[in-house]
């Protein structure tokens, strides 16, 4: 029996990042035991910043919670955009590419929130992701403009909302005996831990039983 854990996520949302260590960490704690996957979930304007200023105060907030060594960069901001379409969909398109770990996703995230590169603009998110996955930027740029991947993100992100929940990152973690966790806003390791350990027991006592005792009686 399989648990799966779905990470919905903003490739500029900067408690994505912060999340990152704890997705990596269990990745690696669980390897071969849960499956993993990531999803867009794009933000509109009532999840963005309205000014730069705003956005600092903002990443000042959340570096002090997480104790963060280093400030967050706001140079990716960009006065007046509704929505970040390029680094999320280059992000998607990386998948028609074979690429479906994390690392189109977090190299642009990283440019833009260490490095403040403006990835709103679609040559500059594809210049990384390109960069990060070693393909021709070109195609990539091509694959993410293209309706089909951003039709991806838009469904992906409707399946967020269908949640009725509104922080990102939201982990979603399900089991096959029909077990389904929520955790929204959720950026450290310890209560993800503490979900999937849990899950992964009941799932245990599931295959137990099922030894003992087989299929039930009809």
């Amino acid at each position: 029996m399989r648990l799966k854990v779905t990470l919905y996520l903003e490739v500029i949302s900067s408690w994505c990042f912060w999340a990152l260590p704890a997705w990596s960490e269990l990745q690696k704690r669980y390897t071969g035991r849960v499956d993993f996957d990531w999803k867009i979930a794009l933000m509109d304007p009532t999840g963005l910043p309205a000014t730069r200023e705003q956005s600092e105060w903002f990443y000042r907030r959340s570096g002090t919670m997480m104790r963060s060594p280093f400030m967050l960069n706001s140079g990716w901001f960009e006065p007046g955009s509704k929505e970040y379409l390029a680094p999320n969909l280059v992000a998607e398109a990386a998948r028609d590419f074979g690429i479906v770990d994390d690392r189109i996703w977090t190299a642009i995230a990283r440019a833009a929130l260490r490095e403040g590169q403006q990835v709103g603009k679609w040559e500059v998110a594809a210049a990384v992701g390109a960069q990060a996955g070693n393909f021709d930027k070109t195609k990539l740029l091509e694959r993410a403009r293209s309706a089909k991947v951003e039709a991806r993100a838009r469904a992906s992100t409707a399946e967020f909302l269908a949640l009725q929940v509104t922080q990102r990152p939201t982990f979603v973690i399900e089991s096959e005996i029909g077990d389904r966790v929520v955790l929204s806003g959720i950026a450290t390791l310890p209560p993800l831990v503490a979900t999937i350990d849990a899950m992964l027991e009941d799932l245990a006592a599931y295959e137990s039983h099922a030894a003992h005792f087989g299929a039930p009686p009809t």
